[in-house]
């Protein structure tokens, strides 16, 4: 039998359908299964229309002295199951990624991970590197341009990076996120609004250092416009490299992300003040959330991203969730054109603020004003099923954000495997659909 899930946010009704997983033949109240937990959005900050410093408008660059100067017409197959790494099997030399739960080398046990902010505009398509992310996060960047979303990929060994964006610039928002990661920033620029964050002492980043790669014709969808065109020439270009990198048609040349860190004075290592991600993972079995009285079936998750049209399809036989981005499978250039998908996935209703009519915007992500914690609902999605979460923030830059069971108000316990999160404005987060 089936049942519906009603979502109440404030005294609004909002129509969020699920499929139940349970056999109960009575509908469940909204109430019953999450309590909405009103969120106040904040004023907008009347701060004078800034300059945006990322090199989309001009050219930006800081934290080193280098010389850095698509169509989404998907045709790979998510039913092949990927081939995995070979496991580690000396126990002493692993040890369980903070990131994903998963064996990893001990090597990496101390090492801070990296977070590249990638574009999510079609004409960056094909990406390169994101399957090696082990955290993605996908969020609104702008009120403008159909709310159009990118990506924050932490990837914990950058070691093995070869060609990792397209990078675009950074958003307030990725630091909230970010810092409790005790990530290394890797953007290229930003808003003005961005300085009160990258001043921190604790705040690390490479900005605009990377390398610039020539797109191929091959990779401009026969659409674009003629500034859309050109942009490839500057805009959509730049990617994270391991190694330095020279190109061969322009001679622009980056140090790569080995001697940027070389070079860097901050520690590479995690700091005495660091607490953690905030993750729980299951270490022996698979959490069935089927056992879970609120569960709903969920092979199919639709989020409110116009622009982007952003989808995951669960796939039975990975038992993942497959990425869909502008109607099709996302894949990654970097990995013989492999779907991006992850085991883990949690959907987060998240307020914001506008911050000037040029679509700049935060998320709500704590209350760093009055020092409260931020509290809002969610979903956990993991092998084919759903249940209702509740999350909470603190205005600690170091405190990460957890998680918990809406039903029994435990701590959330995810299943070993790579983590998708996104935050999804509370003004549309009637418009989520998991069927």
């Amino acid at each position: 039998m089936r049942k519906k899930w009603k979502l109440f946010l404030a005294c609004a009704m909002i129509g969020t359908m699920l499929t139940a997983c349970s056999n109960a033949d009575t509908p469940v109240d909204a109430d019953e299964i999450l309590t909405g937990v009103p969120i106040t959005i904040a004023e907008p900050d009347l701060t004078p229309p800034p300059d945006d410093t990322s090199s989309e408008a001009s050219s930006a660059s800081d934290a080193s002295s280098s010389e850095a100067s698509a169509s989404s017409e998907a045709t790979a197959s998510s039913e092949e199951v990927k081939p995995t790494k070979e496991p580690i099997s000396d126990p002493s030399k692993r040890y369980r990624s903070e990131l994903t739960g998963e064996w990893i080398s001990s090597d990496l046990e101390n090492q801070r991970p990296v977070a590249i902010m990638v574009d999510n505009e079609i004409l960056t398509y094909p990406h390169y590197g994101i399957n090696q992310a082990d955290v993605v996060y996908e969020m609104m960047n702008s009120t403008a341009n159909g709310r159009i979303t990118r990506f924050m990929c932490i990837v914990k060994d950058y070691e093995q990076i070869e060609r990792f964006g397209g990078v675009r610039s950074i958003r307030p928002t990725n630091f909230l996120v970010g810092f409790p990661y005790e990530v290394i920033f890797c953007h290229d620029g930003g808003p003005y609004y961005i300085e009160e964050y990258t001043k921190k002492s604790y705040c690390d980043h490479f900005s605009g250092i990377f390398a610039r790669y020539t797109r191929p014709t091959s990779e401009r969808p026969s659409w674009a416009t003629s500034y859309a065109s050109k942009a490839y020439s500057s805009e959509y270009t730049e990617f994270v490299t391991w190694d330095e990198y020279k190109n061969p048609n322009n001679g622009k040349y980056s140090i790569g992300l080995k001697k940027a860190l070389d070079n860097a004075k901050f520690s590479k290592e995690y700091s005495s003040k660091y607490k953690g991600t905030g993750f729980i993972f299951y270490e022996e079995e698979e959490t069935d959330l089927s056992n879970n009285a609120k569960c709903a079936k969920a092979s199919t998750i639709s989020l409110p991203f116009s622009h982007t049209s952003t989808t995951l399809k669960y796939n039975d036989k990975t038992k993942t969730y497959d990425l869909y981005e502008y109607g099709n499978v996302h894949t990654d250039a970097a990995d013989n054109d492999n779907v991006t998908t992850f085991k883990n996935v949690l959907i987060l209703n998240c307020s914001f603020s506008q911050l000037d009519e040029h679509g700049y915007m935060i998320y709500n992500y704590y209350n760093y004003v009055s020092g409260n914690k931020t509290k809002g609902d969610g979903f956990y999605v993991t092998n084919g099923n759903a249940i209702p979460i509740k999350w909470t923030k603190t205005n600690d830059d170091t405190e990460p954000a957890h998680y918990y069971d809406a039903n029994t108000g435990k701590e959330l316990i995810m299943n070993v495997g790579k983590v998708y999160i996104s935050l999804v404005p509370s003004d549309s987060w009637g418009n989520v659909s998991i069927y």
